[in-house]
């Protein structure tokens, strides 16, 4: 047993350093310290940059060995298989600290308070753990019609080196505007259960459509709805009162004379919408104004058209006289 310490005394010199088999560094340097134990006096010595947050880098046996013999480091590999990996740990900028850059900057362009915006599929990189963030945006570049937008993303950090990435997205500006809870399919009256408060792209509300449910409310759509959506103006009319080829009682006021007769609606219609409705007596087609279920008023000026081989009947002639 003796025999066999005083050999391994030979073998390793008291004071022998021992290389680390895995160093972390949360600095922005190495130190000699951070590769070899019991590396003495010289262990604060700086060898260089860390890697970067999050990354690591591997030392071989040659350099491991040159940098032992540059400060006099009692250690030598022991076979070319001898290396060191320096690891250094970050956490990755969080998303929203990108996104409120990007707001702060886009709104020194004139954007609205209320964005959509979308960084598609940039990779946030990684700072040093617990270090304080400061993102800026620079050479922002931003079309307000497509929204779509480019730049470069400035951060700094505690114990990093500042970087510069690109950056490119779209920022939509969005509004509040009354859309479609579900699927509305033609000929459906609206009600105040089908639609929502939802936020569009204002792109759309620039066009024709509904701002306030009251606008829509009652009425019967034309064309379908999708769900989320917001509803056109051009797709509505008002909810038929009369229906194409009902018969409908029509009333014709002048002054001193009130005339009532009986026709057939050629078209559908909605109050206070006008229809071509033909006089079922007299053959005449006369233009009038939805004032009820299944009523109209006579348009006063009204010039009927006869259809027919009957003798002529005018409801309203120029003077104001009816038939």
């Amino acid at each position: 047993m003796r025999l066999v310490l005083a050999m391994l005394a030979i073998a390793m010199p008291a004071g022998a350093a021992t290389l680390r088999p895995v160093a972390s560094v949360e600095a922005a340097t190495i130190r000699l310290a951070d590769l070899f134990d019991d590396a003495g006096p010289a262990g604060e010595c700086v060898l260089g940059q860390a890697p970067p947050p999050g990354t690591r880098i591997v030392v071989e046996a040659a350099q491991l060995a040159a940098i032992a013999r540059q400060f006099g480091v009692d250690w030598r590999p022991g076979s070319t298989s001898d290396r060191l990996v320096i690891d250094r740990p970050g956490r990755v900028v969080p998303r929203e600290t990108v996104v409120a850059a990007l707001r702060a900057a886009l709104a020194d362009l004139g954007a609205g308070s209320d964005l959509e915006i979308d960084i598609g599929g940039f990779s946030a990189p990684m700072v040093p753990p617990g270090s304080a963030v400061l993102a800026a945006i620079e050479q922002l570049d931003w079309d307000g019609g497509t929204g779509r937008f480019t730049g470069q993303l400035a951060l700094s950090a505690d114990g990093m080196a500042p970087q510069r990435l690109r950056l490119s997205g779209t920022a939509q500006e969005m509004v509040a505007l009354p859309v479609a809870v579900r699927r509305l399919n033609p000929g459906q009256v609206i009600t105040a259960d089908d639609l929502r408060i939802g936020r569009v792209r204002a792109g759309v509300s620039r066009g024709e459509v509904v701002h306030a449910a009251d606008e829509a409310i009652g009425l019967t759509l034309r064309r379908q709805a999708g769900a989320g959506q917001p509803i056109a103006l051009g797709d509505l009319s008002r909810t038929p009162l009369v229906q194409k080829g009902a018969r409908v009682t029509m009333r014709l006021r002048v002054p001193g004379l009130a005339v009532v007769a009986t026709g057939q609606a050629l078209e559908a219609g909605g109050g206070g919408e006008h229809i071509r409705v033909l006089n079922t007596t007299s053959r005449a087609i006369v233009e009038a104004e939805v004032t009820g279920p299944d009523e109209v008023r006579v348009l006063p000026g009204s010039q009927p058209v006869v259809v027919g081989t009957g003798r002529v009947a005018q409801l309203i002639n120029a003077n104001g006289n009816t038939p």
